[in-house]
């Protein structure tokens, strides 16, 4: 089922809201969930796309872990976001 099937199917309960059965109004909205639940993000350029795979390959680290670290750090450091402090005594598993 693709996303456009799952809209045009809550639209339509949507218009015969007071016809539809409630177990076939909680099949649609558990579809829905499913799809949003599932969605893989933004879509970006071939290229940034490649890069993001041989980066997060380089790193052992998957893809969205990649994004939500780099994101992350830009936020941080275009002060958007609070830069995070490093506790000086914690213990690390040797990765800086």
């Amino acid at each position: 089922m693709t996303r456009l099937s799952v809209t045009e199917e809550l639209e339509s309960a949507a218009n015969r809201i007071a016809d539809i059965s409630r177990s076939d109004l909680q099949i649609i909205l558990r579809r829905a969930a499913l799809m949003l639940r599932n969605v893989s993000g933004v879509p970006l350029e071939p290229s940034t796309e490649d890069a993001l795979y041989s980066i997060a390959a380089e790193m052992k680290i998957g893809r969205s872990d990649l994004i939500q670290i780099v994101l992350r750090e830009w936020l941080e450091a275009n002060a958007y976001l609070p830069v995070r402090t490093i506790v000086e005594e914690s213990e690390t598993d040797g990765s800086a």
